[in-house]
């Protein structure tokens, strides 16, 4: 109930002036007292946002028109009502004769629990004569696939087919934004080409989708399924992956509805095998997750991950919202190995059971079989038409992850050393032994950065100590443990790191 009790002028009074003025009383005060440009750019931000109900949390375009009262609180009506039929049952006045009463004042909702944070409001939507005149999506801006994929060769290294398939689906699926958005070719409905992605850890999954939202510039919520479960139990609402997505697009319900959803993990979300209890984060959270694929009106809470009454929800149409789905799906190479087996293993066409063990690439050879016996149920891949697999990083493809990209890992230490005016080489055999020990590890690309980190931490430790030291040129020896980088001083005098 909304606490609007009275209470004696005069105590308010007291009990204000005996409070000494916070920091932010003090920079309100001075705001109100600088130039009225400040105070109108501040009204004109405030007047992007919808007016949200103190109480139910509710948004102006739900809730209706709001009251507004002292300490820039807003109040439906409904919510007032509510609160005027109290104080008639509880006093037994009438609310009119109630406020006549000179020596009665009421509560600031303020003072209790302050205003409503930043992050829980929502923009305004745009009336319909501003969208005619400025579409929020415009395809003549889109980059064609050729060019989106030449963006994405100066980031990620190899993944050509994976590259070429996410570079034509972003494209098409832009297109049917801008198709429905000026109303063309409505005897024929595009439908949405959502994703699945497969790749081995470490073979770029989530870097290429970071790299696409942000040469296309539009929201991206990257998010896992490890945390999701069903409504009800502890844990992360399906709602909640629209809900970062709205937060990434700056609470705007319209630009949210054309972004893009990573669900990174999504082979944890499996149906369990031998299961005799509920699968709560299982195959429940994949039937829960059909709707979002599919299409959908749904209520997400807003700067939240989970619904509660002081949260206010948004209403988000997932129909163009664009879902990527990837996940490493471990143990998936023993099944489709045992449906390529499946023929007989004697005779003059027979092969051994150990012909595709050494294969590198059998990912590539997953079809939709495999994954219903992996645990994915039907309806949730029948939601996921573009499926494609990442190929497992190479020897040769590591070293070129190293210098190739933009921001490769040695450019980033080469630039850490030239701000202390040194100069740092890498020899091509050390960028080998590099990519052996990566191999090794079986961790992908994941693993350059922690083998660099753990031979340039001596490096980076003695070169600042001496400034006359001009040049390190890392050897294939000191990756090897059998020696040490080489130092060149700015005389051209060689030394080499203990």
């Amino acid at each position: 109930m909304l606490c609007l009790f009275p209470l004696q002028k005069g105590e308010i009074d007291g009990e204000r002036n005996s409070k000494t003025m916070s920091e932010n009383e003090k920079d309100k005060k001075e705001t109100r007292v600088q130039g009225s440009g400040t105070t109108a750019s501040s009204s004109k931000k405030t007047d992007e946002y919808e007016k949200i109900c103190y109480m139910c949390r509710r948004p102006e375009s739900k809730a209706g028109k709001m009251v507004e009262m002292p300490g820039n609180i807003s109040v439906c009506t409904d919510c007032m009502q509510k609160t005027f039929d109290s104080i008639q049952g509880s006093t037994g006045m009438q609310y009119a004769d109630l406020m006549k009463l000179s020596n009665l004042n009421f509560m600031n909702l303020s003072d209790l629990h302050g205003e409503i944070p930043q992050r829980q409001k929502l923009k305004k939507k745009k009336p319909k004569e501003e969208k005619k005149v400025d579409p929020v999506f415009n395809i003549q801006k889109m980059p064609a696939p050729h060019k989106i994929k030449e963006k994405l060769d100066d980031y990620v290294v190899g993944q050509e087919h994976a590259k070429k398939v996410i570079s034509v689906a972003v494209y098409n699926h832009y297109k049917r934004i801008a198709a429905m958005d000026e109303k063309q070719n409505q005897e024929v409905e595009i439908e949405k080409s959502n994703m699945l992605m497969i790749g081995p850890t470490g073979s770029g999954k989530t870097y290429l989708v970071r790299t696409l939202a942000k040469l296309l510039d539009v929201p991206l919520a990257i998010t896992d399924a490890t945390s999701l479960t069903e409504a009800g139990y502890i844990g992360d609402d399906i709602e909640s992956v629209v809900s970062k997505l709205l937060a990434s697009a700056n609470n705007d319900v319209e630009k949210a509805e054309r972004g893009i959803i990573f669900i990174d993990e999504i082979d944890k979300i499996a149906k369990k095998k031998n299961a005799h209890s509920r699968d709560v984060s299982g195959e429940s959270v994949q039937q829960g997750m059909l709707k979002l694929l599919e299409g959908a009106d749904v209520e997400v809470p807003v700067g939240a991950n989970s619904k509660n009454a002081m949260v206010p929800l948004a209403t988000v149409n997932t129909s163009n919202i664009l879902f990527i789905c990837g996940g490493a799906f471990p143990d998936l190479e023993d099944i489709i190995k045992e449906r390529l087996n499946k023929h007989s293993t004697m005779g003059f066409s027979g092969e051994l059971k150990d012909h595709y063990d050494k294969e590198k690439n059998l990912m590539t050879k997953v079809t939709i079989e495999d994954l219903r016996t992996f645990g994915m149920i039907p309806e949730f891949l029948g939601r996921l038409p573009i499926v494609f697999s990442l190929e497992e990083l190479s020897k040769e493809m590591l070293i070129r992850v190293l210098k190739e990209p933009k921001n490769a890992i040695l450019k980033q230490y080469e630039c850490l050393l030239a701000m202390d005016e040194v100069q740092l080489i890498f020899e091509e055999e050390a960028l080998e032994a590099i990519a052996q020990k990566a191999m090794e590890k079986d961790t992908g690309a994941r693993a350059l950065r922690a083998i660099i980190e753990e031979f340039m931490l001596d490096i980076m430790y003695e070169i600042p100590k001496d400034d006359n030291i001009g040049k390190v040129t890392v050897t294939k020896a000191y990756i090897e443990n059998t020696g040490g980088p080489l130092i060149e001083m700015r005389g051209n005098s060689q030394l080499t790191l203990p």
